[in-house]
């Protein structure tokens, strides 16, 4: 998810929740395609940052109003396929900002009725929400993860199956735990929010690592949100 436009680009904190709000699909409801793509062994994604308003001036939809860095922030960009991106910056009139705004708003809400973010009654309603997620997590780890035995094995395909399991599982369940935990902060205990702080800076770590390219590999999952909500 590149974009050089100076200070009209989005931070590294930006790109995350643009992706974390997108859930990986094209924010344009008449399309939603999956943004991230395996051909062959390959794995990448096609996820292009549309600037709502534009990030120059004269440019689509432009408001010479805004300062450059508020061009770049989450509220004025949408994750968009490449095709959709090229369609409302040709056709700029026909895709005004307060349709694309729109779609936006929608897709987040779609987005959190698809996983289940919801208020909960209770602690126990929460486990139940968050467990499967957690351990569909714990068996891709353990299964592909960096350390199985195959990490011994030079020509071993498994670092290519834990790469791809990284963006279709568990960048995904990471963002739905964090978003069912937050909807229900209030149903922590104080040693529960610790333990959840510790796991979103994870969280942003993994994603920064994967999503962003950074070489950091970051804080490591803590062991202690297993325990979460028992």
């Amino acid at each position: 998810m590149s974009c050089k436009r100076g200070k009209a680009s989005p931070s590294n904190h930006v790109k995350l929740q643009l992706f974390a709000d997108s859930g990986g699909y094209c924010q344009n409801p008449n399309c939603n395609k999956n943004l991230f793509i395996t051909v062959g062994e390959s794995d990448f994604h096609i996820a292009e940052m549309a600037h709502i308003f534009s990030a120059s001036d004269g440019g689509p939809r432009s408001d010479s109003k805004l300062t450059k860095e508020a061009r770049g922030e989450f509220e004025n960009l949408i994750l968009l396929c490449p095709n959709c991106h090229t369609s409302i910056d040709k056709a700029d009139t026909e895709y005004p900002d307060s349709l694309i705004k729109t779609w936006k708003k929608e897709h987040s809400n779609k987005i959190n009725e698809i996983f289940n973010i919801k208020l909960c009654n209770d602690r126990e309603e929460v486990w139940k929400l968050i467990n499967p997620l957690m351990l569909e997590n714990k068996f891709v780890f353990e299964t592909y993860g960096p350390m199985t035995d195959e990490r011994f094995n030079p020509e071993s395909e498994m670092p290519k199956e834990w790469n791809r399991n990284i963006h279709k599982t568990i960048l995904p369940n990471n963002r739905k735990i964090l978003n069912i935990i937050d909807k229900n902060y209030s149903l922590l205990d104080k040693n529960e929010k610790n333990i959840f702080a510790k796991f979103k800076t994870h969280v942003k770590d993994f994603e920064a690592k994967h999503i962003n390219k950074e070489d950091s590999n970051g804080t490591m999952f803590p062991i202690e949100m297993n325990n979460i909500f028992l």
